[in-house]
């Protein structure tokens, strides 16, 4: 057994044991099964941030469906919310889908635990787990109503879903359960929501946590169509950061959640986001239902308008109204796939060869050919078997395909002129977007235009509301609201030559035409935004860790010094300020309102900083101010103060220099505190380790240097482990004496060791977080150490016997236990020898 109620009852909350079955699941689990199923589990603090989403039950009766259970994080987390709410539930069950047999003994533990919780809370709870493909299920299900005359007793209430995400093949048999239910959808996350939408009852409610891709694009478009005639938006929350969400399984993905009641239509839509699953920073706004969805819009593009900020674009991008068919311009992905015609391609052009461009040859928003590194090739054979795959000279507008969110620009435009490359013909590579007339280039002043338009700050700001991946495709440009021909041609003025105007000279040109046009009386939000990256570039100049490098700590640093958007640096100011009052500037003045619970974050995690690094002063006008005083209040540094008045200017870095050389940085402070804490291991008279600080290297310490003396006394440390850097010490000589070499891929125990008289090499792991050598985790270590000729001997370690007492249950037969607070001590579990290999 993988866990039973021994390891469960050492746990105060639900969420807390659930949240150990995930981290100890997606340790025993391997990476190519995850893939495989493309589903990844669920953090506890997300888990419990989407199930606050639900309204407080009114039903006496909640039927619940989890589909893609993993451990039950979501079920759990629903579970918590209904117990601790005041409501009227009398009657819970639950359905719960997952597929991946490992996964079984954790879900069924967790619905276990659930039914406990519930008991406590005089809720009769019942639960079933099926172990079956919940897509052919749920089919099966909904085609059993359509040809049945009797009314399903039951569909569910509430659904809470982190569903799998994998591409679905057009011929695949999941394609085809789709279909017959009606439904027409490319991927198994927007697959999971459709069925789990049809099983849901009228007001039923559903919570889900899924990539952002599905918002814009013609593959989603039909699902899109269906989810929004089905359901009615109430929440959607946004990770600022794609590495957050999922980072224990190193998933890059934009994610959001959304809560959705089934038939209803509502008229305002709540948009929160935050930078990490934490929730400590979150922004709140509220936004009407047709500026996410618009009713006009027939491909039914979601946009994500987190603030105010966000809304002042959106006004701005209203003066434009033409499309480019419109304009009588059209755009298409570059036609040269060089894959397809490799025989055909070169790296140096030649005589009669074909310019072939790619946005490697992108410079200063021109295009440079030929480019001469070996990157990529330069030219195409001008042959019969490429003409097709070609444009005709002349001026072009292009886009690069690709860019990933945390890019300065998403969307990065180039002009071709046709004299840069003396050739009748020419190649555009498939990882372009073309902006053409007819399948032919556009008049000199349109291409210039549309290449300054596409290059504004305003434009890139209105493209991250609605694209969710890291493509820019031509369907998203055509979907975009361009200026009239006039205005294009206006902007055009701004090039002169192959002289391309600056970031400033185009938004400012850009904003003036708009106000022009449409005398717009909201702040001009590219100049917000400048704002806010200029306060993010003076504190990494400052020496900020990376922890307080983000827009959070940006609008502090703006309220400390006054400085609104349309203020010089020159005119900074010390106003005493406390949390609330600096949250309240970063609403009024840059449009971002955060939730009220955000005080502590800003309090903990930027002001606690800036006070430590001497940018800011607790209380200057009474410093013995009682702790818990309202009005507690920091100021600006008088030096820092005086420096950041220069930011821009000339003597900036001179400044800067010097400001620095008087005082250490916080990021130096924290270093040097860090290499204060590491744990310093001995291994041996002549070998000296350092381990990042916390429990775990602790355990190890005592491992190495008290274990290892006792029980294996002539033995040689063959490997350590370490959480920060993975491999603290590896001997590669001993390893290729054994004939055995380190797994990159593998999961290493934390310390091994080689006793050399009597050829055992012990494999010990150290517990705090993770759990020990069980049934598992020994086949594991059998596989990874296979090539061994020594026998294996498996050991867990704890720090403590109470530590040890939570994983008895788990810790497998014919293996040792030590524990560092009685190091005298070994336990053996089982078997016919103690302290020696097992032959299985």
């Amino acid at each position: 057994m993988i866990v039973d109620d021994l390891a469960i009852d050492s746990y105060n909350r639900l969420s807390e044991q659930v949240e150990f079955y995930r981290t100890d699941a997606v340790r025993r689990l391997p990476s190519d099964t995850r893939s495989a199923l493309g589903q990844f589990m669920t953090p506890a603090p997300i888990a419990a941030f989407m199930a606050t989403l639900y309204k407080k039950a009114s039903s006496r009766t909640l039927h619940l469906l989890d589909p893609g259970a993993g451990v039950g994080s979501l079920t759990a987390a629903f579970v918590e919310k209904i117990c601790h709410d005041e409501n009227a539930v009398e009657n819970l069950s639950v359905t719960a889908y997952e597929i991946d047999p490992l996964l079984i003994p954790y879900l069924d533990a967790t619905l276990k635990s659930c039914r406990r919780k519930c008991e406590a809370a005089s809720i009769d709870f019942e639960y079933e787990i099926v172990q079956q493909d919940f897509l052919a299920a749920a089919a099966e299900t909904l085609n059993e109503d359509l040809f049945s005359s009797a009314q399903r007793k039951s569909k569910f209430t509430h659904v809470i879903i982190n569903p799998p995400y994998k591409k679905i093949n057009s011929d695949s048999l999941a394609r085809l359960l789709l279909r017959s239910a009606g439904i027409e959808t490319s991927n198994l996350y927007t697959a999971f929501l459709a069925f789990a939408i049809k099983l849901l009852e009228k007001n039923g409610e559903l919570v889900a946590i899924v990539p952002r891709s599905f918002c814009n694009g013609p593959y989603f478009k039909p699902f899109r169509k269906f989810l929004f005639e089905q359901m009615g938006l109430r929440h959607v929350h946004v990770f600022e950061s794609r590495d957050q969400a999922f980072r224990d399984d190193e998933v890059l993905q934009e994610n959001l959640i959304f809560h959705a009641i089934k038939g209803e239509k509502t008229q305002q839509v709540t948009i929160t986001a935050s930078e990490g699953p934490g929730f400590g920073d979150v922004t709140i706004f509220k936004a009407s239902a047709d500026q996410i969805i618009a009713r006009s819009d027939p491909e039914r593009v979601m946009r994500i308008i987190t603030s105010r900020l966000d809304q002042y674009v959106i006004e701005r991008m209203q003066v434009f109204t033409h499309s480019l068919s419109d304009l009588r311009i059209e755009v298409a992905t570059g036609p040269v796939v060089d894959f397809r015609l490799q025989e055909y391609i070169s790296s140096e052009p030649g005589e009669y060869s074909i310019p072939l461009v790619y946005p490697l040859h992108f410079e200063n928003h021109f295009v440079r050919w030929p480019k001469r590194n070996g990157r990529k090739p330069n030219a195409l054979a001008n042959v019969p078997a490429v003409q097709k795959w070609l444009f005709p000279n002349g001026h072009y507008a292009l886009v690069r395909r690709f860019s990933a969110k945390e890019e300065l620009r998403r969307i990065v435009a180039a002009i071709h002129y046709p004299e840069d490359m003396p050739s009748e013909k020419i190649g555009f590579e498939n990882h372009l977007n073309v902006f053409h007339s007819n399948h032919s280039g556009l008049a000199p002043e349109l291409a210039q235009g549309l290449a300054v338009y596409l290059n504004s700050t305003l434009l890139d700001t209105c493209f991250r509301q609605f694209n969710g991946h890291t493509q820019v495709n031509a369907s998203d440009l055509r979907m975009l609201r361009y200026p009239d021909e006039q205005f294009l041609k206006t902007l055009s003025t701004l090039v002169k030559g192959h002289s391309f105007p600056t970031q400033d000279e185009i938004d400012t040109a850009l904003e003036t035409m708009i106000q022009y046009m449409a005398k717009i009386s909201s702040p001009d939000p590219v100049r917000i935004r400048k704002r806010i990256a200029e306060a993010l570039a003076i504190l990494r100049e400052l020496g900020l860790p990376k922890a307080q490098q983000n827009e959070r700590s940006a609008l502090t640093l703006l309220a400390i010094t006054a400085i609104k958007p349309k203020d010089f640096w020159k005119n900074a100011q010390a106003p005493l300020m406390g949390i609330t009052p600096i949250m309240n500037f970063s609403r009024d003045q840059y449009g971002k309102e955060y939730a009220p619970n955000s005080r502590e974050t800003f309090r903990r995690f930027t002001m606690h900083q800036f006070v430590e690094a001497g940018i800011a002063v607790q209380n200057p006008d009474q410093p013995d101010r009682p702790i818990n005083s309202p009005n507690w209040c920091y100021q600006i540094e008088a030096e820092t103060l005086a420096l950041i008045k220069n930011y821009g200017n000339a003597n900036w870095k001179k400044l800067l220099t010097s400001y620095l050389g008087k005082r250490e940085t916080l990021k130096q402070k924290y270093a040097r505190e860090r290499e204060m804490l590491l744990v310093h291991v001995s291994v041996g008279s002549n070998l000296k380790l350092q381990l990042s600080a916390g429990k775990h290297s602790e355990l190890i310490r005592h491992i190495v240097e008290s274990f290892c003396p006792r029980f294996v006394p002539r033995g040689r440390i063959v490997y350590v482990g370490d959480t920060g850097s993975k491999w603290a010490h590896v001997d590669e000589a001993m390893l290729g004496e054994m004939g055995l070499a380190i797994d990159t891929h593998g999961k290493m125990p934390d310390v091994v060791v080689f006793d050399q008289k009597k050829k055992w090499l012990f494999l010990i792991e150290a517990v705090t977080s993770h759990g020990p050598v069980d049934s598992k985790r020994r086949i594991e270590l059998e596989r990874l150490f296979k090539k061994s000729q020594a026998g294996l001997v498996y050991v867990t370690a704890f720090q403590t016997r109470a530590e040890m007492t939570r994983y008895l249950s788990e810790i497998s037969w014919e293996t040792e236990v030590w524990v560092a607070e009685a190091p005298s001590h070994l336990i053996h579990f089982d078997g016919t020898r103690f302290l020696g290999p097992y032959e299985l």
